[in-house]
């Protein structure tokens, strides 16, 4: 008896083995973005030694202060994505990825390759908002 997509209620080695693949290489980008805002911020605040003209410097100062913390805010948020991304390698591992947390359904296909890390069917989230 064959099954249907609708009845199907666990990928495949082989469609796994596909995610992780996706998986890696998105967490791959996200720590290489993350380590170069983490170096762009260890140079901001190296100042140098020409730190003579204080007056004229306060405005640059508080830009870099603003920048500063909007690149952090985009590191911290990019960590938050490659954790989730670990977490679905984990999932891949105990054979529980793609499968919703609230429905228990097979999440499909073209949604876990547009967000690899989602734990939930299109259906279920849109429930939850």
């Amino acid at each position: 008896m064959a099954t249907s997509q609708e009845e199907k209620t666990r990928y495949t080695e082989s469609e796994l083995a596909e995610f992780e693949t996706v998986i890696n290489k998105k967490l791959a980008a996200t720590y290489s973005e993350v380590n170069f805002i983490k170096e762009t911020l260890s140079r901001k605040n190296d100042n140098g030694t020409d730190n003579t003209a204080v007056g004229s410097k306060t405005l640059e100062d508080g830009a870099d202060v603003r920048e500063k913390e909007q690149m952090s805010q985009s590191a911290a948020r990019l960590q938050k994505f490659a954790s989730q991304l670990e977490a679905a390698l984990i999932r891949i591992k105990n054979g529980t990825y793609g499968i919703c947390k609230d429905t228990g359904k097979l999440i499909p296909k073209e949604r876990l390759m547009a967000v690899p890390h989602t734990q939930q069917t299109i259906e279920a989230k849109m429930k939850q908002s």
